[in-house]
């Protein structure tokens, strides 16, 4: 099963269960600390440093460890992010920033504990996000592009631009969220925080198959069901029936799920799955999730994926609708 982000599941989830992704960040970070000023000589000597680091509780052997207040603002941004309660979560959140005001981890959980509506949601993770660039620099940001997510220091800022892009993509303020993910795919070619697949809905959403067709092309080898659909629609927007049809069919065997959703054969859920599989109907959920948006606003292609995919003897179904606005903060930031 593989891990999925939920942004728009309850907002209380941040705060009521440890975020493991989280914890094994916070231990990387302290490895590497461990490991600064160390001369190894062999790829034997790093290895058993790792090995001796990496035991149960050795992390707590080293009380000569000593953190910068950025440092430790950042551990204390963790802590607050596995907080037992919104207080608790708050009381560290703001010891974080005592220490370093742009601590970006920090900014972000107090605008979810904080906002109360989207557009102070949104204003909070703009500082947020000016915040980590900020803190960054533009030097560093220039000489670390393309492969931003490999660097632990980047993640938090990382991070804080996904949840932006993504409650603007809620709002409906598309080209605000394009641009986001854009520069974050520019940072991170490898796209470990997977945006590639809402910007993948958004441009085609807009009508940009350009910009759609160059994605698709970037990550070719992504033969999860978000792309499979999703170039499915892109080919058919680009008048190729003949590549629509041959991708539909392999959008098909990848997925059957998604056009159930897709012909209105079945409701698209209110919540989003937190983990799928490859070929799962979580998966369809997800993908629906990055994609209704796009189908619905092209009426001829769903027509034209009806008369392929539903049985004669269906009556009339419900048209897909794209998943409705968040409800209000409460499934915006995860």
């Amino acid at each position: 099963m593989i891990k999925k982000n939920t942004k728009r599941t309850q907002a209380k989830k941040t705060i009521a269960s440890p975020n493991r992704k989280l914890s094994t960040e916070s231990t990387m970070r302290k490895v590497q600390k461990a490991l600064e000023g160390k001369n190894f000589t062999t790829l034997e000597d790093i290895n058993k440093a790792l090995a001796k680091l990496t035991s149960p509780g050795s992390l707590n052997a080293f009380p000569d460890m000593e953190l910068t207040e950025k440092e430790e603002a950042q551990e204390l941004a963790f802590d607050a992010m596995e907080a037992d309660t919104p207080a608790q979560a708050r009381k560290l959140a703001k010891r974080a920033l005592a220490l370093d005001p742009e601590c970006v981890d920090a900014l972000v959980l107090l605008t979810g504990l904080d906002a109360r509506s989207p557009r102070k949601a949104i204003e909070g993770l703009q500082k947020a996000v000016q915040a980590g660039e900020r803190s960054l620099g533009p030097d560093f940001i220039r000489e670390n592009k393309g492969h931003f997510w490999l660097i632990l220091e980047t993640r938090p800022w990382m991070r804080a631009m996904q949840q932006l892009a993504d409650l603007l993509r809620g709002e409906e303020l598309y080209d605000e969220a394009i641009r986001i993910y854009e520069r974050m795919i520019e940072l991170n070619p490898n796209d470990n925080q997977g945006v590639r697949d809402p910007l993948l809905g958004l441009y085609l959403a807009v009508g940009n198959l350009k910009a759609a067709a160059r994605l698709l092309k970037q990550y070719e080898k992504d033969s999860m069901a978000n792309f499979e659909w999703g170039r499915v629609l892109e080919r058919f927007l680009a008048d190729d029936l003949t590549a629509a049809a041959k991708a539909l069919a392999k959008a098909r065997a990848c997925n059957p799920h998604v056009e159930l959703y897709l012909t209105g054969r079945k409701p698209i859920p209110e919540f989003l799955p937190e983990m799928y599989s490859m070929g799962s109907e979580e998966e369809a959920i997800l993908c629906m999730d990055n994609l209704a948006l796009a189908w619905s606003k092209h009426a001829d292609a769903l027509f034209w994926l009806l008369e392929i995919c539903m049985p004669e003897d269906m009556g009339t179904v419900t048209p897909i609708q794209p998943r409705k606005k968040t409800t209000a903060l409460k499934n915006k930031l995860q």
